[in-house]
C-alpha cells in the first residue's frame, strides 16, 4: 500500500449510539466565516450546547412526525377494520331474521304455492345478497393484509438499507481483514 493512499485518522469520529460504537467522518463546516472562528479562538461551549440541543430538537420532531404518521395509519385500519365487523354483524342479524321468519310448510293451495315461491325467492336473494356483502368484506380484508405486506416490507427494506449503507463495505475485503488483525 502507498502510504499517500492512506487517510488521515483525525479525519474520522468515534461515535457511540445507544451502545452501537461506530466511526464515521467529521462534518466540515462549509461556512468561511465559522472556520476562520473555529481557527482563531477555542469552541464556546454555550454555542456547541445549542447546536446540540437543537439537533436534538430536530431529530425528536422529526421522529414524532413519523409516529404521528404511522399512529394514523393505524388508526385507518382499526376504523376500517370496525366498519367491516359491523356491515357484516349487520347484514349476519338480518339473515337471522328472514331464516327465522321464513317457515316451511306444505303449501294447501296455489295462492299458498304462489307466496311460498316468493318467499323463497325473497330468501335467495337475501342470501345472494348477504354473500356478496360478505365477498365485500372478504376483499376489503384482503386489501388490507395487503398494505400491511407492503408496509411490513418497506419497514424491512429500510432496517437493510443502514446495514448495507456503512462505510465498512466500502474497503476491499483485504483491507477489512487487515484493519480487523490489527485491532
Amino acid at each position: 500500500m502507498d502510504p499517500a493512499d492512506w487517510e488521515n485518522p483525525d479525519d474520522w469520529e468515534l461515535i457511540n449510539d445507544d451502545g452501537f460504537v461506530y466511526k464515521r467522518k467529521k462534518q466540515r463546516i462549509q461556512d468561511s466565516r465559522a472556520t476562520l472562528c473555529d481557527a482563531n479562538q477555542p469552541p464556546n461551549p454555550e454555542d456547541s450546547r445549542k447546536n446540540l440541543r437543537e439537533r436534538k430538537r430536530k431529530v425528536l420532531l422529526q421522529l414524532r412526525e413519523k409516529y404521528q404518521r404511522e399512529i394514523r395509519q393505524w388508526e385507518r385500519f382499526s376504523n376500517t377494520l370496525t366498519e367491516m365487523e359491523a356491515n357484516s354483524q349487520t347484514q349476519f342479524q338480518a339473515h337471522e331474521g328472514i331464516c327465522n321468519t321464513v317457515s316451511v310448510s306444505e303449501p294447501s293451495s296455489s295462492q299458498d304455492i304462489f307466496l311460498t315461491n316468493s318467499t323463497h325467492r325473497k330468501l335467495v336473494d337475501d342470501l345472494l345478497s348477504q354473500v356478496e356483502a360478505q365477498e365485500a368484506v372478504i376483499h376489503g380484508v384482503s386489501h388490507l393484509c395487503d398494505v400491511a405486506d407492503a408496509l411490513c416490507s418497506a419497514q424491512e427494506e429500510r432496517l437493510k438499507q443502514q446495514f448495507i449503507d456503512l462505510p465498512i463495505w466500502d474497503s476491499s475485503p483485504r483491507e477489512l481483514v487487515a484493519g480487523l488483525t490489527d485491532q
